[in-house]
């Protein structure tokens, strides 16, 4: 399939709503869940797949029995890449992984307290306050899609280390604001 960035669209948002509740009734109890990545952005192009973030006490409570009835099967990916120059501990980066069988959607399920799932959260709240940043990115994500349309491997190789500039600033936005995790969308 290749990759392909859309214009941004406000039906993301009720995408998402309609995918939460079928989470809802998968995710252990005390899950929290968030729209991330670029759909969650409003004004910013993405690919037209939902990524949503739930948010566990542990990784064990997570039972792939019933988030497959609900619609989502599990992939092979348990965890995400490490930005050069940190030495993380592998937790910090462990998650369990679906992709909904239906409208297209990533269900990334992470530890709270985690690198990672802070790291998805600060991301999106950071482009959500920096239109530049915003759109700058949605560019470079519209050129790697039109460089690399059947390559997924070379698109993500560039992409992921633009995503790291990017929170290097995120940090410092996060530092400056005071900025804290927010509540569940």
């Amino acid at each position: 399939m290749p990759i392909e960035i859309h214009p941004p669209r406000q039906s993301w948002l009720d995408d998402f709503a309609d995918l939460k509740q079928a989470i809802l009734r998968a995710a252990p109890a005390g899950a929290t869940i968030h729209h991330i990545g670029s759909t969650a952005v409003p004004g910013l192009a993405a690919k037209d797949i939902i990524d949503i973030q739930v948010s566990v006490d542990t990784l064990d409570l997570v039972d792939e029995t019933a988030f497959e009835r609900e619609g989502f099967k599990s992939r092979s990916i348990v965890a995400d890449h490490c930005p050069p120059g940190l030495d993380l501990a592998e937790n910090e980066l462990r998650k369990r992984y679906f992709k909904s069988t239906g409208r297209p959607a990533n269900i990334h399920v992470r530890e709270k307290g985690r690198f990672n799932q802070r790291y998805a959260l600060l991301c999106r709240d950071f482009l959500r306050a920096h239109a530049t940043a915003a759109a700058a990115y949605g560019l470079i994500k519209q050129r790697l899609a039109g460089f690399f349309p059947d390559n997924a491997d070379a698109y993500y190789d560039i992409k992921d280390p633009v995503f790291d500039i990017i929170m290097d600033g995120a940090y410092d936005w996060a530092r400056l604001t005071g900025w804290m995790e927010p509540p569940g969308d």
